[in-house]
């Protein structure tokens, strides 16, 4: 059999010099006139190896691939986790508990940093990370682009956590005064929706706004020189604009924002790994716990990590409400209003459905904490 073997890669060798036009030329000749050992070692050691591969076992048939509206009951498959996380985020890596608790499984974690959830949730679409946290108005911008994603659990409301500032010495004083003006905030980011209810509230149109879509380091630098008029943001970035700016708070959204945000992960993670998923999942909620009975512990953690004084991240921690929320319909709902209003201001090409991007209630049961 490996005579036959032999003579077959012979065969196909020279056929392939002929087919490629290569000449025939003296290192051809030195390779086939070389010693019978050197020659036979390495053509006997390529035939065994094929020998081997081709008197192995049957092979193995590719199992079909998860349906992708149903989560599976096996083991995770996953060996990687790879999580975006923002700096209003960051808690999650410095604790280390993912690790702690995916390292028994074989199964390691892997960072990247966003400045906002629609560069993650971007980064996600093209198959860059698997999950990660975002507010309420990146997955309505994913889906209207056609990214792949589904809603795994949502995170409480921080109203105060998010606000309108103006420079100190600014003369507007009212969110009418904004009508004209030059309003810096990152596109399909809970800011966006902040403004755009915030203007509503105050009788005024999208429309009467000049936006500058900047990402929240950019927008802070437009800020500080004067380039625009007023800068929609969120913690941690507004409590140290407040504190190194002196900024003035115009608004925040107390009594305007209804819902927090989202982890999302892809459909082809969360349905291959729901064990994985389940133990995710159960250490956010752990941590989310933990924060709300320590805040100070976490301003003092935070402080050093992002660079901020214990001050400035004690009052950005003093905002923020912790908690996971389920995906139930009351939050599709409040989750489909958001659509319904950036379609109506044509900001997002096409209508979305945001029941696409979710899992049934059997599903969510089987790897969602109790919160």
């Amino acid at each position: 059999m490996i005579n036959q073997i032999f003579r077959r890669l012979i065969s196909k060798w020279i056929s392939l010099i002929k087919i490629r036009n290569i000449p025939f030329n003296n290192q051809h000749k030195l390779f086939f006139s070389s010693p019978l050992p050197i020659v036979g070692a390495f053509i006997t050691g390529l035939c065994l190896s094929l020998l081997f591969a081709a008197c192995s076992s049957t092979p193995t048939v590719n199992a079909p691939n998860p349906s992708a509206t149903s989560v599976s009951n096996s083991a995770s498959n996953a060996k990687v986790v790879r999580f975006g996380y923002q700096k209003s985020t960051i808690l999650l890596r410095t604790k280390g508990v993912l690790e702690k608790r995916l390292a028994p499984e074989g199964i390691t974690v892997q960072w990247t940093e966003f400045q906002a959830g629609p560069q993650l949730l971007e980064a996600m679409n093209v198959g860059s990370i698997d999950i990660g946290p975002v507010g309420e108005s990146p997955p309505i911008f994913a889906q209207a682009a056609g990214a792949s994603l589904t809603y795994v659990v949502g995170t409480a409301a921080s109203p105060a956590g998010s606000a309108i500032l103006v420079p100190q010495n600014s003369k507007i004083q009212k969110v009418t005064d904004l009508k004209g003006k030059k309003v810096a905030f990152q596109k399909g980011s809970s800011a966006h929706l902040l403004l755009v209810q915030a203007l509503e509230k105050a009788g005024l149109k999208y429309t009467d706004i000049e936006p500058k879509y900047l990402a929240p380091a950019d927008a802070r630098a437009a800020f500080v020189k004067g380039s625009v008029d007023a800068w929609v943001i969120w913690d941690p970035f507004y409590a140290a604009a407040q504190e190194a700016t002196k900024a003035r708070v115009l608004i925040d959204g107390t009594g305007i924002n209804k819902q927090g945000g989202y982890y999302l992960m892809t459909r082809k993670f969360v349905t291959e790994n729901p064990q994985t998923v389940k133990a995710i999942l159960e250490e956010i909620q752990n941590l989310e716990e933990w924060s709300k009975n320590n805040r100070e512990e976490v301003a003092k953690t935070l402080a050093p990590v992002l660079g901020i004084d214990v001050e400035t991240m004690r009052k950005a921690t003093n905002r923020r409400t912790f908690g996971l929320v389920p995906v139930d319909d009351n939050l599709i709902n409040l989750q489909q209003g958001v659509a319904d209003t950036y379609y109506k201001l044509k900001l997002i090409p096409k209508e979305v459905k945001v029941k696409d991007a979710v899992l049934t209630k059997e599903e969510y049961a089987a790897f969602s904490p109790k919160t």
